[in-house]
């Protein structure tokens, strides 16, 4: 196919697409009639050649088929579509219909009766027929996804209208009857709203949608605690005013969520970034790239004011009361060699227009080349500020010392330590706000830049609330739930930090050129699901899906899971060959750990439990063919190197069949199923923290061997040298003579997904 079948055919449905889901269904469908529209015009065309178009015709009129009876099934449903729908559904029928006729052989070959010619002489009726099918199927398809939209619009109205009853509830007994309700409520809109998040085409958009689905997820939880916490405590000011910020939060994300499935904002005012350093810098460096092509386009001062914007942003750096001194200098050095460059670029263009050049000079190519360089590394020094200052703001607060020291004095009923700690917890948060911030400015991409914006606020809402829960309670020290209740937002707290973590990460990744930078919410998703091989032992297992407070719980296992994942990645960087078998295997059980990841925060394939025991048995599978691709590796190593290896590959071993046992154990009744989820991800958790050890020991040691072969020796070793290093190099490469090494077709199909048959 070439860049887009879409550019052979030129239509307008006058409806624009804007999920993967629409786009991926009309792709195929597009491919094939482009096929039609561009076979070649030959006065005689082969028998073969006439049979094929006509089977492409064919396939296309019964696809269409099949396609409108979907169609039509969902206007019966839908009756405010059934117009519309009933229409594009007749338009559809229709023109497949007429691209089945123009491209059938029998009429080819005999004169038509009613007048009509066919694809062979009647290019214009195919082409004419392709644009009502692609406006018509892009129709049906654009109005289903209204259904869609309409789904999760109905799913928030159903979670606003019981968010109201949780506020206004004055019992206990009420309020856990309607929490039950609302939990349930809450899970199904995380799924749906999960399923576009990964449908939409627009990144900026898919990073809203994680922020704001990630402050429901968080709040969900606060808000069983801090609702609790003041039925307790009905005349604590504390505890209404960190219930009411949960309420508040939870509304403004739920909002947030529409704007984006909407595309509608309030007053039609539009949402723009604020401009970030790494924009402005990437936008002057455009600018100055571009006087190469258009001497006369742009006014001199420009580009000159352009800078002076970029420069004025890095106050945000140079003002800041923790960047050091020897930093800000080197900041503002760098602003003025590119100042100083700009101007001799400047003066070189100036002057190439007085002898109006039609390109560049050779002073002001040179001139261009050095202002690009200086702008550079001022973006480089501030990304190393940036990123410095985040990594030690982590590391100094791993421990979490504040939020220790307020649950131990809040505890104990000391209100002024409580305050105390509080201020300490306070500047705390002022250093993480500003580092976000700084992070915002060198992230490298927009839906990073949202992810950091997103990171920035929630360290700011949180901080508070984590107060007003310590001084909650400091006056009640001993109720349990005033207790719970602090430990769940610092608990947010925390997790936010490792939000943070993976977020340098990839910021990182993205200055480095590792990867393209999507949001920090969407990394690749491992899109199969398994195929269950012990499927008579699983069929009686209800499918479940956890409710909103055991969601939560499992949310910090898949938090970590995700970590790790990261951490395997970028071991893998580090293998010149790709294609080992350890490699590859290592990377599949890091996909299949990610999307169990993504089940913990009710997005991506993985909907029910019964699908991730399905996902969990796999990766074990996954993870013992590993440890037979690490036994033959042992065989060709040393007596240390064997034994470590050796050592690791059994308790990988030992895992992955606990885990395998684990999952294969048939439960009963909602605890034991959650007692299920919960040890799976915690038995995969330990899966992938070896594979992370193993990964960097077996890369050393292949490199090492490879190091030893290019240094053959004495000329009465080498042929023995030889002989032996035939069979190392197969092992060391991941290529095993008995086949282990090459995944046969019937390992492959395994994996593949069984939606289908869903």
């Amino acid at each position: 196919m070439a860049s887009s079948p879409c550019s052979s055919v030129n239509f307008d449905s006058g409806l624009e697409i804007k999920t993967r889901s629409v786009e991926q269904t009309l792709i195929p469908l597009v491919s094939q009639i482009t096929t039609l529209i561009n076979h070649k015009d030959k006065p005689k065309k082969s028998e073969r050649t006439q049979q094929a178009i006509q089977r492409v015709g064919q396939a296309v009129s019964v696809a269409v088929g099949r396609f409108v009876a979907v169609g039509e099934a969902i206007a019966v449903e839908n009756e405010e579509l059934k117009e519309e729908m009933g229409m594009a559904c007749f338009e559809a029928r229709r023109a497949g219909d007429a691209i089945a006729q123009l491209t059938d052989v029998g009429t080819a070959v005999t004169p038509p009766v009613d007048g009509r010619t066919t694809v062979f002489s009647d290019r214009t009726g195919m082409v004419k027929a392709a644009r009502m099918l692609l406006s018509s199927v892009t129709k049906v398809l654009v109005l289903a996804d209204r259904i869609v939209i309409k789904q999760i619009i109905t799913s928030r109205n159903k979670v606003l209208v019981t968010l109201e009853q949780l506020e206004r509830v004055s019992t206990f007994q009420e309020f856990v009857q309607i929490f039950s309700q609302f939990g349930n409520q809450m899970v199904e809109f995380a799924h749906l709203t999960g399923d576009r998040q990964n449908d939409l085409k627009d990144e900026n958009k898919k990073a809203r949608m994680a922020a704001a689905r990630a402050v429901l997820e968080k709040c969900t939880m606060m808000l069983l605690t801090a609702s609790k916490t003041c039925l307790r405590h009905p005349d604590c000011e504390s505890a209404r005013i960190n219930k009411d910020a949960v309420f508040h939060r939870m509304r403004f994300a739920l909002e947030q969520v529409m704007e984006i499935v909407t595309d509608a904002r309030p007053c039609g005012e539009t949402k723009v970034l604020p401009l970030s350093i790494y924009t402005g810098i990437k936008d002057f460096k455009s600018n100055v790239e571009g006087l190469r092509e258009g001497l006369y386009l742009l006014p001199h001062q420009a580009l000159s004011g352009q800078l002076e914007a970029v420069v004025e942003r890095m106050e945000d750096f140079t003002d800041s009361a923790y960047t050091s001194h020897e930093h800000r200098e080197g900041i503002l050095q760098l602003c003025q060699l590119a100042r100083q460059d700009t101007d001799q670029l400047i003066t070189a263009w100036m002057e190439a227009q007085s002898l109006n050049a039609k390109e560049a000079t050779e002073e002001m190519e040179l001139s261009i080349l050095k202002t690009c360089q200086s702008v550079y590394e001022l973006r480089r020094e501030l990304h190393k500020v940036a990123v410095g200052r985040a990594a030690d703001l982590l590391k100094l607060h791993a421990e979490h010392l504040p939020l220790r020291a307020l649950k131990a004095s809040g505890g104990e009923g000391n209100l002024e330590a409580v305050a105390e700690y509080a201020r300490t917890l306070g500047e705390q948060k002022e250093q993480l706000v500003e580092t976000c911030r700084l992070l915002c400015h060198v992230s490298g991409t927009e839906p990073l830049e949202i992810t950091c914006i997103h990171a920035e606020e929630t360290f700011h809402v949180i901080g508070p609330q984590i107060i007003s829960a310590a001084q909650t309670l400091a006056l009640h020290p001993s109720s349990k739930i005033a207790k719970e209740n602090l430990d769940v937002f610092c608990e947010a707290w925390e997790s936010q930090l490792c939000d943070m973590a993976v977020l340098l990460r990839e910021i990182n990744d993205v200055f480095e050129g590792r990867r393209g930078g999507a949001a920090s919410g969407d990394k690749r998703a491992y899109v199969s699901l398994p195929r269950p091989k012990h499927s008579a032992n699983l069929k009686t297992v209800k499918a479940v899906k956890l409710d909103a407070e055991e969601q939560s719980t499992i949310a910090k296992l898949g938090l970590e899971l995700r970590l790790l994942t990261s951490d395997v990645d970028t071991e893998v960087e580090k293998w010149e060959d790709q294609e080992h078998d350890i490699v590859r295997q290592g990377q599949s059980l890091s996909s299949m750990a990610y999307s169990m990841h993504l089940f913990t925060r009710g997005e991506g394939l993985l909907k029910t439990t019964t699908e991730l025991f399905h996902q969990a048995e796999v990766l074990s599978e996954e993870g013992l063919q590993l440890c037979s691709s690490l036994h033959t590796f042992s065989t060709q190593l040393m007596d240390e190197e064997k034994v470590a290896v050796l050592s690791e590959m059994e308790k990988l071993m030992g895992l992955c069949q606990q885990l395998q046992m684990g999952v294969r154990t048939p439960v009963q009744g909602k605890t034991a199923t959650f007692q299920k989820v919960d040890s799976s991800i915690q038995n995969t958790r330990a899966i992938i923290t070896v594979v992370i050890y193993l990964l960097p020991v077996c890369n050393k040691i292949v490199r090492k061997y490879k190091s030893e072969r290019s240094n053959l020796g004495s000329p009465q070793s080498w042929r023995d040298r030889q002989s032996s290093t035939a069979v190392k190099d197969d092992v060391l490469n991941g290529k095993n003579s008995n086949g282990f090494g090459v995944k046969s077709l019937e390992q492959h199909m395994a994996n593949l997904t069984f939606l289908e048959s869903k």
